[in-house]
């Protein structure tokens, strides 16, 4: 079966798959707010979540506890979708068939091949259509009730820069399990020795040589529990807070202790580490001339004048003067046309292939890009360890991101606790 590469959204697709065999009458199993959820839904979502366990090589919880977790995954779903609703997020046809259109091509296919291949596979592209319009909704709804209301200050870069050392050296990879025993908000003695219990056998069960995947699949209240509370691989920087100071001192294939929040209970695995060595950006300084083309300036006239130019200073006249004089780069042209020190993608293509082809003191031969008509000096190179620039905006993103998953998890644990549920299950 084709992988399919779907938008990078947090929510597992909820794709609804073609079943074979005949089912029984349709009846509602619960009631999320004021909306009835039906037996079928749960039934396609089971299949599609067993599917992609089985694609993984993952282990299957046993049917009752997946259907557990599939049950309050899809009241999640809806309470998102709900919410989206309530406050006017829509996702139009023309951003929806974008979205298609790129799914398609991320999997180097027409989007009538795409469409042939779900066919094949058992997977109804109405269906498809609609949850990947579902997933784009809430997508849009996390991200303007939680990504975009994350402010990083100037100081939490300046704190992150100085105690995570981000500037030399290597940095340490995580590859981190987890597993989440909730406890509610305001929760009741009773309801603090449930979790204590639910916390204790999973101890037991880690204590007793069981895998951790497994048990996460299988107790864990988290988000990533179908997937064996698999977090991924994350620097240091990048752990929620409230593991930052135990996970580097695990070792591989240790679990830490129990570590309370205000969602409950939790346990962290390191599975793997990884160090990599900081990011060298190799910059050029590069000084430039351009002629513009005009109503009064064709292409042949500005590629007279610049190979004109050229002749001149290869015959030994001064490019920063002649730049000075000619250049139509108002910017750099009262700095003798240099352009500074760059980094990689940091000019078109076009013009960052002829840098990059050029010695140290070398001149190019004249050529286009959407800008004009250029002529490039290489003036000088060197390989910079994380330039202040790039270390700022790499803290940034990693703070940034680190503060997006936490409040997704308070955002999340409010929208449950405030969404009428009642089960209906026999």
């Amino acid at each position: 079966m084709i992988r399919i590469l779907l938008l990078t959204f947090l929510m597992v697709n909820a794709l609804t798959v073609n079943i074979a065999w005949a089912q029984p009458m349709d009846r509602i199993i619960a009631v999320v707010n004021n909306e009835v959820l039906l037996e079928s839904e749960l039934v396609e979502m089971e299949q599609t979540v067993r599917q992609q366990l089985h694609q993984r090589n993952a282990a299957m919880p046993p049917s009752d506890v997946l259907r557990k977790q599939v049950m309050e995954r899809l009241i999640m779903q809806r309470v998102q979708l709900q919410k989206a609703e309530s406050i006017g997020i829509r996702v139009g046809d023309d951003a929806l068939n974008a979205a298609l259109k790129q799914i398609a091509e991320n999997n180097k296919l027409t989007l009538r091949q795409f469409r042939d291949v779900l066919a094949k596979d058992g997977y109804d592209f109405a269906d498809f259509r609609d949850s990947i319009r579902e997933e784009m909704i809430i997508s849009r709804l996390r991200k303007s009730q939680v990504e975009d209301r994350v402010v990083v200050s100037d100081r939490e870069v300046d704190t992150y820069i100085k105690t995570q050392a981000v500037q030399g050296g290597s940095e340490t990879s995580y590859l981190l399990l987890h597993i989440l025993i909730n406890v509610p908000e305001a929760a009741s003695p009773e309801q603090v020795q449930i979790a204590q219990d639910k916390l204790n056998k999973i101890q037991g069960l880690l204590d007793a040589g069981g895998d951790f995947s497994e048990i996460a699949s299988g107790y864990s209240d988290g988000q990533n529990a179908l997937e064996g509370g698999d977090l991924g691989w994350r620097k240091k920087g990048e752990l929620p807070s409230l593991f930052a100071d135990v996970v580097p001192d695990l070792k591989v294939g240790e679990v830490s202790k129990p570590l309370r929040s205000g969602s409950g209970y939790h346990l962290v695995m390191v599975k793997d580490k990884k160090s990599e060595e900081t990011h060298l950006v190799k910059q050029t300084l590069a000084s430039h001339i351009l002629i513009k083309t005009n109503e009064l300036t064709t292409d042949d006239d500005a590629l007279k004048r610049l190979e004109q130019l050229r002749e001149r200073i290869l015959n030994g006249e001064d490019f920063a003067e002649l730049a000075r004089s000619h250049s139509d780069d108002t910017g750099s042209a009262i700095e003798g046309g240099s352009l500074g020190w760059t980094s990689p993608g940091a000019m078109v293509p076009e013009f960052e292939e002829k840098m990059n082809e050029l010695p140290i003191g070398g001149v190019s031969e004249v050529f286009k890009s959407r800008f004009g008509w250029h002529l490039i000096k290489v003036d000088d190179r060197r390989e910079e360890n994380m330039a202040e620039e790039f270390n700022r905006n790499k803290a940034r993103a990693a703070i940034r991101q680190r503060k997006i998953e936490e409040d997704l998890e308070s955002w999340l644990r409010e929208l449950r606790d405030e969404a009428y549920v009642e089960y209906r299950e026999s």
